[in-house]
C-alpha cells in the first residue's frame, strides 16, 4: 500500500489558514473584553496597589524600592489577568455550548487559546501604564526608563512568556470542572517565587533555584534594571531565559492539550461543566 501524498502547497495553506483564525480569535477576544467590565476587573486594582506599594517606599525613604514599587502592581496584574483568563475561557465556552463547535472546526484549539490568551496579555500591560500614573500624579515620582530598548523587549518577552504559561494552564483546565480553585492557589507562590513583592535573595536558600523557574523572576529582574542608571547587565542571556520558559509552555501546551483533548473525547465529557 503506498503512503498518502501531501498535496503540494497543503502546509502552506494550512499555516494561512491557521493564521487567518488565530488573528480572528485574537479580535474576537479584544471585543470580549470591551464588552465584559469583570474582565477587567483586575485593572481596577492596580491603582491600589500602587498607592500601597508606593507608600511603603516613601515612607522607607529607600529609593531603590521605588522600582519594585512601581513595577509590582503591574506584573501582579498581569499575572492575575493571564490566570483567570486561562481558566475562565475554557469554563465560560464550556458552560455557552461553544467549546465543541471550537473543537470540530480544523483549525487546532491549541491555535484558538494561545490567541485569544495574547489579546487578554496586551490588554493587561495597561497596567503598568496604571502604576505608572500613581506615581506621577499621586507621589510626584518621576520614574525614568533609562534602558528603553531593555524595557520594551522585555516586556515583549514577558507577554509572551505569560501567554505560554497561560495556555498550557487553559489546557490543563480542560479537565477540571471548576478551575477556580487552581486560580486562587497559583497566585501569591508565584509572585514569592518570582520576586515580584520582595527580592528573590530574601527567600530562604534552598528555595532560590525554584525561582529560576519562574519566567516573572527574569523579566522583573530585566524591567527593574531597565530604570536603572547603570548598565542592563547580560540582558541577552536574560531575554533568552524568558523566551525559553514561555517556548515551554508553549510546547507544554501542544502536548497537553493533544493527550486532554484524546482523553475527554474517549471520556465523552468535553461540554460537562
Amino acid at each position: 500500500m503506498s503512503a498518502a501524498v501531501t498535496p503540494p502547497g497543503a502546509a502552506r495553506r494550512r499555516a494561512a489558514r491557521d493564521t487567518r483564525a488565530a488573528a480572528a480569535a485574537f479580535r474576537v477576544q479584544l471585543l470580549l473584553i470591551r464588552r465584559s467590565v469583570g474582565d477587567l476587573r483586575v485593572l481596577f486594582t492596580v491603582p491600589l496597589y500602587a498607592l500601597i506599594f508606593l507608600s511603603i517606599a516613601a515612607v522607607s525613604g529607600d529609593h531603590s524600592l521605588t522600582a519594585y514599587a512601581v513595577l509590582a502592581p503591574g506584573l501582579i496584574s498581569l499575572w492575575s489577568m493571564m490566570l483567570f483568563a486561562a481558566g475562565d475561557l475554557i469554563g465560560q465556552d464550556r458552560s455557552a455550548g461553544r467549546l465543541e463547535a471550537v473543537v470540530a472546526t480544523p483549525v487546532p484549539l491549541f491555535t484558538v487559546v494561545a490567541a485569544r490568551l495574547s489579546a487578554v496579555a496586551a490588554v493587561s500591560l495597561l497596567s503598568l501604564a496604571e502604576s505608572w500614573a500613581v506615581a506621577r500624579w499621586v507621589f510626584d515620582a518621576h520614574v525614568t526608563v533609562v534602558h528603553p530598548l531593555a524595557f520594551c523587549a522585555s516586556l515583549l518577552v514577558t507577554a509572551f512568556a505569560m501567554t505560554g504559561t497561560a495556555t498550557a494552564m487553559a489546557c490543563a483546565f480542560v479537565l477540571s470542572r471548576s478551575a477556580r480553585i487552581f486560580q486562587n492557589s497559583l497566585s501569591y507562590p508565584v509572585y514569592l517565587l518570582g520576586g515580584v513583592l520582595t527580592p528573590v535573595s530574601t527567600l530562604p536558600q534552598w528555595l532560590r533555584p525554584a525561582s529560576r523557574l519562574v519566567f516573572l523572576t527574569w523579566s522583573g529582574g530585566l524591567l527593574r534594571d531597565s530604570l536603572a542608571e547603570r548598565a542592563v547587565p547580560d540582558p541577552a542571556g536574560r531575554l533568552l531565559a524568558v523566551l525559553a520558559l514561555g517556548l515551554v509552555g508553549f510546547g507544554a501546551a501542544a502536548w497537553l492539550m493533544r493527550n486532554v483533548l484524546a482523553r475527554v473525547r474517549a471520556a465523552g465529557t468535553m461540554g460537562l461543566a
